[in-house]
């Protein structure tokens, strides 16, 4: 049930009268409170639910939070290693009770977004569950993510799921067979007037007055109950209608007239209109350990001011002091405090907050260092606010949070812009640009334009520093976004700085990366000798034990990588056994890893490979590897070319439409996450089925495209196969000078770039046309000289057809 409507016209109103009527029937409550000082916090309204569900408070010790903790789960048998993932999501230390996870950021996420339904699932199965999700339209991306898993989960389950929002929220669930969406309108002037006389009571309440109110609240629930109330505190008629005069009439704006009926209010509450201002300065909610050490004040005449609060409707309490929580009505009541606030009270109140969470609340500032620098920022404390918005993005980086890591880190580029000019500054932002690198990868692709301009500000700025190890880092990060946009020359220029750097440095671990990126660069612009050479220079200086730490800062084992690159080229060349020999190296190196990331990379990379000596076999038996692995670890880059592997397999297996489903797919999800990586050589394998299907006109165009991003991006490695497959399609067509131009292309190119592989094919299929049309002698003379130069792999599909067709035409 989706229930939007405008601040105070009643949704949280409704979802507690629900809530009352319901207390008789046995059900579970889950409530999510989202906060607008925490739309970046990574799944604040679900932690802040477990947490209120198994009762942690500030005040307990590590172990006493982790048995509540324990507590709650056994209610629905949770497994241990969900139970690990809960209690870090918390915060909370392992004690050693839970299993150790050796999981990637993302796969910990995936996990934890799954344990997440899973819990529900559970609950649900023991009595029906009741979710409200208050105020959505301040959720995080995270939580987001997690409730619309749930919305498709609860198809399934005795659930009602209630979200409340403003319409400025655009609900993504709007329009599913079981989701009904509520729109709440204003109140006619009879049903305001309702309100007004349930409050008044036995009360007089002159006519004109309440007229007055039903007027100038404009039908809004929230807005008629406070001004009632403020003119039901005024101490005489005279005050009541002086009090509704006040108010603004709607036709300025509605809010205007609650802030004006709270002021009346507040101002008549004494100290607790104080007290107020500093709860609304904290936030929504807050403890009561939190507002006591920043108010100052005696315990009984804090307990006083917060009694009278609550006791006015203006605060709700949740436990008892010193654990309570409390809650403000609405948020337009906080705002409303906040805004009585003058502006350098206000700032020195927030500096004040800063500093009691930095001081006496350690724990808040190592969970939420966003909330403190939310603090920092509004007591212009905005140095302060820089270090905070820094721990802030890494520690959303390093939980996959990529949306609020990129917010937060947006936040301190931002206030570090308004700095001046010092070598501290561009430190500063070096750690932002770079730690805003990471997520952007995740979160939008290697092609990403802002990824790119990111690491270039970072190279910018870090020439001015000198810092030759962290530069190798950004040239690093900087040549993956250069090859996402299809830039190889610039790339290589990239590899090149690398490895100078590395060479000056004298470090062998950076060796080996420079040494893989030149090999990397080369194997993409199809200059195999020379890819060789760098690749088994980096493993020549590869020691497993040793430099498998390189993941931490490159992201994969370079024994993985460096063994799956040089399969191709040495493919590529026709070492075919050494090609193969090679791929299984780099699986087994992953597999020993214990990296899922590592292994995503070399079931990815054998599936190119295998792709490239059109091996059915083994693509049948790899492909449903690496999706399952990608799936179950949360790998969308290497799970898209997981799909381009299995839809080719279909469709040369005969399963052609399927086939294309998959390979669009694929493509498609490829493309946006990899930028110009391979995607040349991807097309060119879609019109090879498209040409299979008789799509002609689509093969070619898929083949243009291709041929078009060759040239631009000089991404050669596929470059002689485009031509073969363009022939193929003339072939197939009934064009046949057009097909043996194409093939003889194929040829040419294919040599020039020492590609014996693809000479051959493009020969094989040349050769084949050439006697279909009689000239038997031609195509011999121009196969068996190719076919002769292969020392080893004659067991293969090229090889084998080559030697089929050559005893057939010597015959």
């Amino acid at each position: 049930m989706l229930l939007s409507g405008e601040p105070g016209i009643g949704k949280s109103r409704l979802t507690a009268s629900l809530l009352e009527c319901l207390t008789a029937e046995p059900h579970t409550r889950l409530r999510y409170f989202c906060s607008p000082q925490h739309t970046e916090s990574a799944l604040y309204p679900i932690i802040g639910q477990m947490e209120r569900a198994a009762g942690l408070v500030l005040d307990d010790k590590p172990q006493a939070r982790l048995d509540k903790l324990d507590t709650l789960l056994a209610q629905t048998s949770t497994s241990t290693q969900d139970a690990a993932l809960f209690a870090e999501m918390l915060s909370l230390p392992n004690d050693g009770r839970y299993p150790v996870l050796a999981l990637s950021p993302e796969q910990r996420r995936q996990r934890t977004l799954e344990a997440l339904t899973a819990q529900l699932a559970g609950l649900a199965r023991q009595r029906p569950v009741l979710m409200i999700v208050e105020d959505a339209h301040w959720i995080d991306p995270t939580s987001l993510e997690v409730f619309g898993r749930t919305v498709d989960r609860i198809k399934t389950l005795p659930a009602l799921l209630i979200v409340t929002f403003r319409p400025e929220f655009d609900a993504p669930w709007v329009g599913q067979s079981h989701v009904t969406s509520l729109t709440l309108n204003r109140l006619g002037e009879r049903d305001a007037a309702a309100i007004i006389a349930r409050l008044v009571g036995n009360k007089e309440l002159p006519a004109d007055v309440m007229a007055e109110i039903v007027e100038r609240t404009d039908g809004i629930p929230l807005f008629v109950e406070e001004m009632t109330k403020a003119v039901l505190e005024a101490e005489s008629e005279g005050d009541a209608r002086r009090t509704a005069a006040a108010v603004p009439s709607p036709a300025l704006a509605v809010p205007a007239s609650l802030h004006a009926s709270l002021m009346a209010r507040l101002d008549r509450l004494g100290p607790a209109k104080e007290v107020a201002q500093i709860g609304a300065a904290i936030g929504r909610e807050f403890s009561y350990a939190l507002l006591a050490s920043v108010v100052r004040k005696p315990e009984a005449e804090l307990g006083s001011a917060l009694d009278r609060l609550i006791a006015a409707g203006l605060l709700f309490r949740q436990g008892v002091p010193p654990h309570a929580t409390y809650l403000f009505k609405h948020a337009l009541v906080q705002d409303a405090a906040y805004g009585t606030l003058l502006r350098e009270p206000r700032r020195a109140l927030h500096a004040r907050i800063a500093e009691t969470l930095e001081s006496q609340f350690p724990e808040i500032v190592v969970t939420q260092p966003q909330l403190v620098a939310q603090h920092c920022v509004k007591a212009d404390l905005n140095e302060k606010a820089v270090g905070y918005w820094l721990r802030a993005g890494q520690q959303a980086v390093a939980r996959s949070a990529n949306a609020e890591a990129l917010s937060h880190l947006a936040r301190g580029l931002e206030l570090l812009k308004a700095m001046s000019d010092s070598d501290k500054v561009h430190q500063q932002e070096i750690k932002f640009l770079t730690t805003r690198a990471v997520a952007l990868r995740i979160a939008k692709g290697y092609g990403s334009d802002e990824l790119l301009a990111t690491l270039l500000r970072a190279r910018d700025l870090c020439q001015l520093q000198g810092d030759p190890r962290q530069m190798f880092q950004i040239l690093f990060g900087l040549w993956t976004a250069t090859g996402g946009h299809g830039d190889w020359l610039h790339a290589r220029v990239l590899g090149e700085e690398c490895l100078a750097i590395a060479r000056k440095e004298g470090e062998t671990a950076m060796l080996i990366e420079a040494h893989r990126l030149l090999g990397t660069t080369a194997v993409y612009m199809a200059e195999y000798p020379i890819a060789e050479r760098h690749l088994r220079d980096a493993l020549d200086l590869y020691e497993p034990e040793k430099h498998r730490a390189n993941i931490s800062l490159y992201g994969y084992d370079p024994g993985t990588t460096c063994n799956g690159y040089i399969s191709w080229a040495l493919w590529l060349q026709g070492k075919v056994t050494e090609a193969l020999a090679a791929s299984e190296t780099s699986i087994r190196l992953a597999i020993e890893s214990k990296h899922a990331p590592n292994l995503a990379l070399a079931y990815g990379w054998a599936t190119f490979l295998h792709l490239c000596t059109h091996d059915l076999e083994a693509l049948r038996s790899l492909t449903p590897k690496l999706i399952a692995h990608c799936e179950e670890h949360g790998f969308p880059h290497w799970l898209a070319l997981g799909k381009i592997g299995h839809g080719w397999y279909l469709a040369r297996t005969g399963d052609v439409a399927d086939g294309l489903d998959w390979l669009r797919a694929g493509i498609e999800e490829f493309r946006s996450l990899w930028g110009g990586f391979l995607v040349s050589a991807c097309l060119v394998c879609l019109a090879d089925v498209l040409r299979i299907k008789g799509e002609f006109a689509e093969a070619k165009a898929a083949l243009d495209s291709s041929l078009g991003m060759i040239q631009r991006s000089n991404e050669r490695l596929w470059e002689a196969e485009n031509h073969r497959v363009r022939g193929e399609v003339a072939r197939d067509a009934g064009q046949f000078p057009d097909a043996l131009a194409a093939f003889d292309q194929a040829i040419k190119v294919a040599r020039n770039q020492s590609a014996l592989s693809l000479e051959l094919r493009a020969a094989n299929s040349f050769a084949k046309l050439s006697a279909d049309r009689g000239e038997r002698r031609k195509a011999h003379d121009l196969l068996a000289p190719i076919y002769n130069r292969f020392t080893e792999g004659f067991d293969t599909l090229d090889l084998k057809e080559a030697k089929a067709l050559l005893d057939e035409l010597h015959a």
